[in-house]
């Protein structure tokens, strides 16, 4: 049972909380400054904000919104129930954004909370994806709601009024399916984190989405299941808003999270309204963008996005093998033209970015590493960063495999793009791993580190900027072990919180281990800083470097454009991304 709080509570609290999830030693992956901040986080606040100016829960209620991202903040559990149970008080905690990899921490952060009988919710896409896509309800659901815990699936943009309101009378439901209420999001409450929550991510980096759903089709993915094909948009008004309020509180650095902003049908007037307050306002912003790789053949979408701020360009390429693209529904993924879009990027100075998965049905080890040699040599990427080809709970892999009965990882604290979860027909486990983490020490040699660099320099740009990219990227992977996505600044373990079957180690031994680990890792990133900031003054200073040219520098061959992409419609039909 659930506290009712209804009956003269003066203060309401809605604890929103980000979950991190565990490393493979049981522990929290935690830093000092995490890098990506949570859309959730920020898209929830503002709800949140919203209905509290409103006074739903009526006129002599004090709503009060704390927001924790677990991965750069200890959530003070005891603390935060001893606020929810104090005379006068209540609340609801609120678990959100929870992907697959962090629902076994979700649980573990819920247990507590629901000892002291307080509501917790968990939502996110490990809950919208399974609701979304079997006709079963996965184990671990039904146990989370058997211990008390509510369910939610879908957006809650226009529902979530309804859901606190729930809970502040307590009568919350089990569960709360909202994937069938796709919301319009023009006019939205705006997406913004407190200025003390974007504090702690690196560069004081927040997010913004300015569209929604993605119209491919690709197997792998999630988001076309949980949020729809059909792309809906903020207007170019909502962005503008967005930017004057970050602005207002000193935030000019952003992540937007569209899964494909070049199919956003606002792009144009977003760009032109960013471009206008650079320009004549001279408010500073610069964003890091998401798009497909047929981006440069819409007319002005390059030129504009690096008018407007784009500093960093992140496109799926995810294979460069023509056949395996087709065969996982990315049709329109065209490895001809991936050089040419490349470049078209370089010209803005944006930072090349790309996703490159692993573990296709026709991958080997030797196809994989021939693979990296193709990217490393024929296209001019800056960044490449590796995953695990895995059937997340939400995608069309993962809903035939289950249909199938076949063996998939029963932890979902391995879904984190870094592990095998299921067979794969031709490399082993172990093969698969030894795969992963070959392609990443091929593509990030110092030898190619190295080209990267004087690509950079040729291209009459500075190498600086590569300078902390590449550290953030090789330290990660070969200083802290950590994909770059989960990474961050200082890393922060507690002996308390080892995940449950993982036994707690005594003070001594646990105190021994962090020291070991805070030396290797003090002294692997001074050694990465120092090598890296040599090679960038050697390229810097070589006289002959704006002359340098390779096989990735030059225009691609010309090869026939299939007659289906030579017209790009404004708002593109559904055909695979």
């Amino acid at each position: 049972m659930s506290r009712s709080v209804a009956s003269g509570a003066t203060t309401f609290r809605v604890v929103l909380i980000k979950p991190s999830h565990y490393d493979d030693e049981g522990y929290v992956i935690r830093w000092m400054r995490s890098c990506i901040p949570s859309n959730t986080l920020g898209c929830l606040y503002s709800i949140t904000e919203a209905l509290k100016t409103s006074g739903r829960l009526g006129p002599d209620v004090d709503v009060v919104i704390d927001v924790y991202d677990e991965t750069n903040q200890r959530i003070p559990i005891k603390k935060i129930i001893r606020q929810l149970t104090a005379p006068g008080a209540g609340g609801v905690i609120c678990l959100a954004g929870v992907q697959s990899n962090q629902f076994p921490r979700a649980i573990d952060l819920a247990r507590p909370f629901r000892a002291a009988h307080l509501p917790t919710l968990i939502g996110g896409f490990h809950v919208s994806g399974c609701l979304s896509m079997l006709e079963k309800m996965p184990e671990d659901l039904t146990s989370a709601m058997a211990e008390g815990i509510t369910l939610v699936a879908g957006e809650v943009e226009e529902r979530w009024g309804d859901v606190l309101d729930d809970a502040f009378h307590g009568r919350l439901k089990p569960l709360y399916d909202f994937l069938k209420d796709l919301p319009n999001l023009q006019g939205q409450a705006m997406p913004l984190l407190p200025a003390d929550a974007v504090s702690r991510y690196v560069g004081q980096m927040t997010t913004f989405d300015a569209g929604r759903g993605c119209p491919f089709e690709c197997s792998f993915c999630t988001i076309i299941n949980v949020q729809g094909r059909k792309s809906r948009s903020r207007t170019a008004d909502d962005i503008e808003a967005i930017i004057r309020e970050n602005h207002r509180r000193g935030i000019k650095r952003y992540f937007i999270t569209d899964d494909d902003f070049a199919r956003n049908k606002h792009w144009e007037s977003i760009f032109d309204r960013i471009i206008l307050l650079r320009e004549r306002d001279k408010i500073e912003i610069s964003f890091i963008l998401q798009v497909d790789t047929a981006s440069h053949r819409i007319p002005r979408f390059v030129e504009k996005a690096g008018k407007a701020g784009c500093r960093k360009v992140f496109i799926g390429l995810e294979n460069v093998n023509p056949q395996t693209l087709k065969d996982t529904g990315k049709k329109q993924n065209q490895v001809h033209e991936y050089r040419d879009m490349l470049q078209a990027w370089r010209k803005t100075n944006a930072v090349t970015y790309a996703g490159y998965i692993i573990g296709f049905p026709n991958d080997t080890y030797e196809s994989v590493m021939r693979d990296v040699e193709t990217l490393k040599r024929e296209l001019p990427l800056d960044l490449v960063e590796f995953f695990v080809l895995t059937p997340l709970p939400g995608s069309e892999d993962h809903q035939i495999l289950v249909k199938e009965g076949a063996w998939l990882e029963p932890d979902m604290n391995r879904y984190d793009t870094e592990h095998p979860c299921a067979i794969h027909p031709k490399m082993s486990p172990d093969e698969w791993m030894r795969t992963y983490h070959d392609a990443w020490k091929s593509f990030y040699t110092w030898e190619h580190i190295e080209t990267i660099f004087r690509r950079r320099r040729a291209e009459g740009h500075s190498v600086g900027k590569m300078v902390g990219q590449i550290l953030w990227f090789r330290g990660s992977m070969f200083v802290e072990g950590v994909h770059p996505l989960q990474a961050g600044i200082i890393r922060r373990k507690h002996r308390s919180e080892r995940r449950p079957g993982f036994p707690r180690e005594s003070i001594p031994v646990f105190a021994w281990r962090r020291a070991r680990e805070v030396a290797s890792e003090i002294v692997g990133t001074l050694s990465l800083v120092w090598k890296l900031h040599r090679l960038s003054k050697r390229v810097m200073n070589d006289p002959a470097a704006h002359s340098y040219r390779d096989e990735a520098m030059t225009p691609s061959p010309r090869q026939p454009i299939p007659l289906s992409l030579k017209v790009l419609p404004a708002e593109p039909t559904p055909a695979g991304r």
